[in-house]
């Protein structure tokens, strides 16, 4: 059963209602203070065998005596006169062991816990604890008495999953403390477990969990000074992914953004990145999609490896799950919750993966609270702020040095729906503007089939050159530039298409067919993967060099074919080689079989060097 919190007595009432938005007046003297949590009792009596509602809601803006509050639930049945509870806490989570494996809404409320007790209609008004209260954890103090401790400092430890979570001490200490007394054993959250005393002989009860502000990022210097630091990210986060590890990488602690149309493959593009990315812990953040896609991920996750080999993709992984049909301040709340708990395993030096999908449904549940609030709106009625508050959510990512000499990272990747695919809308456009690699996904390619139907002349990756030494240290010295070659191949194979489109294939020379031949192969067996195949569905780096020195090989030989005949038998017969060499398994006998095809094939080509 889930266990209910306490809240103190009435302080305000409602004294005017609008869909969601409800304006307070404090009943004494009570300040109301911005982003604060208040909850409104509904009035009426009680249903037999039903609990009171409290509905929660932020506190927007602040008018005199009189503040104007989001409501995360239904306000039908709320009126004038209604009292509200102020909970004098800003909108908060609660960070402590057992986050991973657990499905929350918007407000982290466990979806798992609120169906037990109440059915799968969830009801509103229903108030419970984010972690359980009962399980017990077996806490390994790494601190003993008379020790300082300062904000961030790791006091023990706890065994969660496979992880090794890092009880710290709470963001919000100040001061010159040090521990007073020290608790070895198992215990719930809720429990003592270090007691600490300050310079002013005050002493201080700690547990295992904290709360923090999720529109505040948790600060990087909370550790001792000279021992915590925000770094450069200069390593790109492994995906697997041919297209997005060679030509358009995003650096772990970066930031990056898939925006595309209805049907162009978001959804399976982000699991994907999910399900393989070289990282420890993963947040969905489901911010306004579907409930059918939602559905999907949560049900497929706790049956899916883990590509480290041990547990499930779930034992790594917080959903955050705020679909289409949920309130709308829920929705645009979500992802602070998801980027917060991203924040607070970066703390412990993990390296954390943050999707959130997608952002478009944040925004558009930002600009109906603007709207309610009456505010000067921007482009396609955004709030002004639009742009302020896209960067201020991607900015808090980055990599970060703990003060164990650890580093975390936390990368965020957003998907954006723009309507009809015009990536011109603000949303997409402001993302464009704060983001290092822009992932475009075409439906014009989807509708060919060529998945993922990223768009390779539309997306750009403003890492290759950040990344550029840590390529020549660990791949070589030539590959951003051979890189760099193959994305001009693909411009020009783009342009003799679009002039083949007018004149036909007798307009072209044999030369120019040639290279949009070259074009047309690298584009098939190297940016298409097939996410259906045990095999081609993930390629680690190893096997990427490998498939790309060949792509790369064939792409700048210079061919002196006859005609334009014998230039489509090579690369047709070449192209179908390829796609069973990406299906074949390494070291198998079939993938020494066709590597030595294509070396045949190859020297048989004529080539300007034979031909001499």
């Amino acid at each position: 059963m889930t266990s209910h919190v306490q809240l103190p007595e009435p302080t305000a009432e409602i004294i005017a209602v609008q869909d969601d938005l409800v304006t307070l007046a404090p009943l004494e003297n009570a300040p109301l203070i911005k982003n604060e949590v208040v909850y409104i009792i509904p009035h009426g009596p009680e249903r037999e065998g039903k609990p009171r509602e409290y509905l929660k809601a932020e506190v927007l803006r602040v008018r005199g005596k009189s503040a104007e509050a989001q409501v995360f639930e239904s306000t039908a049945g709320v009126r004038v006169g209604d009292k509200v509870i102020q909970s004098g806490e800003m909108l908060s989570v609660a960070l402590g062991p057992g986050l991973l494996s657990t499905v929350f809404d918007g407000l982290q409320n466990p979806l798992a816990d609120i169906a037990a007790e109440h059915g799968f209609f969830l009801p509103r008004g229903v108030l419970t604890n984010a972690l359980d209260q009962k399980r017990k954890w077996a806490f390994e103090p790494k601190v003993k008495a008379g020790d300082p401790v300062m904000a961030g400092d790791t006091l023990g430890t706890v065994p969660e999953g496979r992880f090794e979570h890092k009880v710290m001490a709470p963001f919000t200490l100040t001061g010159s403390w040090s521990v007073e007394r020290v608790r070895e054993g198992t215990f719930t959250i809720n429990e003592v477990v270090i007691t600490l005393r300050n310079d002013r002989d005050e002493t201080r009860d700690l547990t295992m969990v904290q709360h923090w502000p999720v529109r505040r990022a948790i600060p990087e210097g909370l550790v001792r000074s000279g021992q915590s630091e925000r770094l450069y990210p200069r390593e790109p986060l492994i995906t697997t992914l041919r297209l997005i590890d060679t030509f358009f990488p995003i650096a772990r602690g970066g930031m990056g953004c898939i925006p595309g149309p209805f049907g162009a493959g978001k959804t399976v593009l982000q699991s994907l990145i999910s399900r393989f990315s070289a990282v420890n812990i993963v947040i969905v953040v489901a911010c306004g999609e579907r409930a059918g896609e939602v559905v999907e991920t949560i049900t497929e996750f706790p049956h899916q490896p883990d590509p480290s080999g041990d547990g499930t993709l779930m034992d790594r992984t917080v959903i955050i799950c705020n679909t289409s049909s949920m309130p709308v301040a829920a929705r645009e709340a979500s992802i602070y919750t998801g980027i917060t708990l991203g924040e607070y395993y970066r703390q412990m030096g993990y390296d954390v993966l943050l999707i959130a999908d997608s952002t478009s449904r944040w925004a558009q549940a930002m600009r109906e609270t603007s709207g309610r609030l009456e505010e000067i709106p921007g482009e396609e009625a955004f709030p002004a702020y639009l742009d302020s508050a896209i960067k201020g959510i991607y900015e808090r990512a980055g990599v970060l040095k703990t003060a164990t000499g650890d580093t975390g990272s936390l990368t965020m990747i957003g998907t954006v729906s723009p309507a009809g695919g015009n990536f011109e809308e603000p949303v997409t456009q402001s993302t464009l503007g704060t983001v290092k690699t822009f992932l475009g996904l075409s439906s014009e390619r989807a509708y060919k089939r060529f998945y993922p139907a990223v768009d390779p002349l539309l997306s750009w990756s403003r890492y290759q050159g950040q990344l550029g030494d840590w390529y020549r240290e660990n791949i070589g010295p030539d590959w951003v530039p051979r890189v760099e070659e193959m994305i001009e191949l693909l411009r020009k194979g783009d342009e003799i298409t679009r002039m083949m489109q007018v004149t036909g294939e007798e307009g072209i020379s044999t030369e120019d067919f040639v290279l949009q031949q070259k074009a047309l192969f690298l584009d098939m067996v190297y940016l298409q993967q097939d996410a259906f195949d045990d095999v081609d569905v993930s390629a680690p780096l190893t096997r990427q060099q490998e498939t790309f020195d060949l792509v790369y090989r064939i792409a700048t030989t210079e061919f002196a074919f006859g005609d334009k005949d014998a230039v489509r038998t090579f690369f047709t017969e070449q192209t179908s080689t390829f796609k069973n060499l990406n299906y074949s398994a390494d070291g198998s006998n079939e993938r020494k079989d066709l590597l030595e095809k294509i070396n045949r094939n190859l020297h048989a080509a004529p080539t300007r060097m034979n031909q001499a």
